[in-house]
C-alpha cells in the first residue's frame, strides 16, 4: 500500500500527498495572512507521520507549537467535519530546535571551506575581480594545507596574501591589495551582522537532521531565524543554499524511493534569489533538478510563485496556492500567470478563485502515481494536530533539555587552522629576520676588527708642528710664529 497523507478537502473531493512523489518538490504561495504557515505545519506533520524527517526555517517564530498538542476549538471541529476527517486527533510532534545564535535552540555552524567561494562571494556581494581573488585565496589555502574554518582564518589568509602578493601573482594571477582591502571591509560588515556565529566548529552534521523517534515518526527540525532574517537576510539565504548543496554532495543516489529521506521547507524563498548572480542561480537550479534522485524534497514558501525563477518553478510538482490580491496591473498579470500553471479542472474557475479564496483555503495540485499533475482542486486545508502558535520560553526550554543532541554543539571548538598556522609562520619569519640581521651586524664588526691599524708614533717634525699649533692661542705663541715666518721670509722683527 502506498504511503500518503491528507492535505485538505472540500466535502466532495480530498487531496492527498503521495509520498513517492514528494521528492518532486513543491511550493506554498499566497498573500500575507492567507494561511501559508498553517499549510506548512500541516505538510510537515504529514511527512513526520509517515516517517520522513523535515527541516524548516521559522521566519515568524510561530512554528515551535508543533512540539505541543493542539487544543480543541469550534472552528477546528467545524473544519474537520466539513472536510470529512474521521480519524482526526490532537497530538505533539517530535521536534528539534536549532538557532544560529544558540539562544532558542542548538547552535548551527558550518565552516568557511564548506561554504565555498561561490556562496561566500554572493554573501559578501563581491564583484567579478574580488570573486576571482576569493577563489585564489581558497586555492592557495588548499595548496598550503591551511584550513579555513572561521572568519579570522579568512582574514589572516587575505592579509598573508597581501604581504606575499608579488610571488603569489606569478602562479595565482594578480593579487590586488585594493581587492583584498575591499573583501576585508565586507568581512567586517558580515561579522557585525552575526555571521561570526555561523562559521566555526563543531559544524552541523547532516545526519542529525535525518532522524526518527522511537515510534518511527520523522523528527521535525525547526530553525529559528527570526533574528537572523532581521539582521542579515543574505546570511539566511546563503545558509539555506549551503544546506541544499551539502545534502546534494553527501547523500548517495537512491533513484525513486518509496518516500523521501528528508524534506526541506524554505520560507521567504525570494531571499534566495534576490540580487544573486546568474552563476549561483544556475547552481541552485541544477541542484534542485538533481537532488530528487538523492531522496530530498524541497518546498519553497513565498507570497507569489513569480518570486521563484521560472526554470526552478517548472520543477515543482506540488502546488498549494492561497489567495492573491489583484490591486494593480502587475498583480492581475501575476494572477493570470499563476492560474495558467495549474492543470485545469472544468469545475474550478482557477483565475477567479485565486482572488476569492478565504483564509485556510487553497488551490491544490499534486502529482499522481505516474508523475503527472492532478487537476486543480479548491479545498480547505486540514487543521494541524499540533498547536497553532509558538511555545513559551519555559516550554521550549523543556524540549531543549530533553533533546537527544543536548550538549553536542554547545561548546565551540577552535582547532589549529589558517589563523594559528599563519601566526606561527609570521613569528618564525620574524625570528629568522632578526637572526639574519644579527649575523650581518656581527660580520661587519668582525671586518672592522680585522682591518690593519695605522702607527700612532710621531716624527720630531710632526711633534714640533703640533706643539706650535697648540701655542698659537697665546700672545707669546703668536710672536714666536711671526718671528719664525719673518726669518723665513727675510723680514725683520
Amino acid at each position: 500500500m502506498s504511503l500518503s497523507f491528507l492535505i485538505g478537502g472540500n466535502g466532495s473531493a480530498r487531496v492527498t500527498m503521495p509520498a513517492a512523489m514528494a521528492n518532486r518538490h513543491g511550493m506554498i504561495a499566497g498573500a500575507t495572512g492567507t494561511g501559508k504557515t498553517v499549510t506548512l505545519q500541516v505538510l510537515a506533520e504529514g511527512f513526520s507521520g509517515i516517517g520522513v524527517p523535515c527541516f524548516m526555517a521559522d521566519v515568524k517564530g510561530d512554528l515551535s507549537g508543533m512540539a505541543a498538542a493542539g487544543t480543541t476549538h469550534k472552528k477546528i471541529d467545524a473544519r474537520v467535519q466539513s472536510i470529512g476527517i474521521e480519524d482526526f486527533s490532537l497530538h505533539a510532534n517530535p521536534v528539534l530546535f536549532w538557532d544560529m545564535f544558540g539562544k532558542l535552540g542548538q547552535p548551527v555552524r558550518t565552516t568557511i571551506s564548506d561554504m565555498g567561494p561561490l556562496l561566500l562571494s554572493n554573501l559578501l556581494e563581491l564583484n567579478e575581480t574580488q570573486t576571482g581573488l576569493l577563489y585564489s585565496a581558497f586555492s592557495i589555502a588548499d595548496d598550503n594545507g591551511l584550513l579555513l574554518l572561521d572568519l579570522k582564518d579568512l582574514r589572516s589568509m587575505l592579509t598573508w596574501m597581501g604581504k606575499h602578493r608579488k610571488e603569489l601573482s606569478l602562479e595565482y594571477g594578480n593579487v590586488s591589495t585594493a581587492s583584498i582591502g575591499a573583501i576585508q571591509r565586507r568581512l567586517l560588515i558580515l561579522d557585525e551582522q552575526g555571521a561570526e556565529y555561523l562559521f566555526g566548529e563543531p559544524a552541523l552534521k547532516l545526519d542529525d537532521l535525518m532522524i526518527t523517534d522511537f515510534s518511527g515518526r520523522g523528527v521535525v527540525s525547526i530553525m529559528d531565524v527570526t533574528e537572523l532574517v532581521r539582521r542579515s537576510p543574505r546570511v539566511y539565504a546563503s545558509f539555506l543554499i549551503w544546506l541544499l548543496s551539502e545534502l546534494f554532495e553527501q547523500l548517495p543516489e537512491v533513484g525513486d524511493p518509496e518516500k523521501p529521506k528528508i524534506v526541506l521547507f524554505f520560507d521567504e524563498a525570494h531571499l534566495l534569489f534576490n540580487r544573486a548572480p546568474r552563476a549561483l542561480v544556475d547552481k541552485i537550479e541544477q541542484v534542485v533538478r538533481l537532488i530528487r534522485s538523492k531522496g530530498v524534497g524541497v518546498y519553497f514558501i513565498s507570497q507569489s510563485p513569480l518570486d521563484i525563477p521560472s526554470n526552478i518553478l517548472g520543477q515543482l510538482g506540488t502546488k498549494v496556492q492561497h489567495a492573491l490580491r489583484a490591486f494593480t496591473p502587475r498583480d492581475k498579470k501575476a494572477v493570470r500567470t499563476v492560474a495558467d500553471t495549474f492543470r485545469q479542472n472544468p469545475s474550478v474557475d482557477t483565475k477567479k478563485a485565486i482572488t476569492e479564496l478565504g483564509t485556510g483555503e487553497a488551490l491544490v495540485s499534486v502529482l499522481n502515481a505516474k508523475g503527472a499533475p492532478t487537476p486543480v482542486e479548491r479545498v480547505l486545508i486540514r487543521p494541524p494536530s499540533s498547536r497553532i502558535g509558538p511555545l513559551d520560553l519555559t516550554e521550549r526550554a523543556g524540549i531543549l533539555d530533553k533533546s537527544p543532541l543536548k550538549g553536542r554543539y554547545d561548546q565551540e571548538i577552535d582547532r589549529e587552522s589558517a589563523y594559528e598556522l599563519l601566526k606561527k609562520r609570521a613569528l618564525e619569519d620574524a625570528r629568522v629576520e632578526a637572526a639574519e640581521k644579527a649575523r650581518i651586524e656581527q660580520e661587519k664588526a668582525q671586518k672592522k676588527a680585522s682591518k690593519p691599524r695605522s702607527s700612532t708614533r710621531q716624527s720630531p717634525w710632526e711633534a714640533a708642528i703640533k706643539s706650535a699649533a697648540r701655542s698659537m692661542g697665546s700672545s707669546l705663541g703668536r710672536q714666536i710664529i711671526r718671528g719664525i715666518l719673518g726669518s723665513l721670509l727675510g723680514g725683520k722683527r
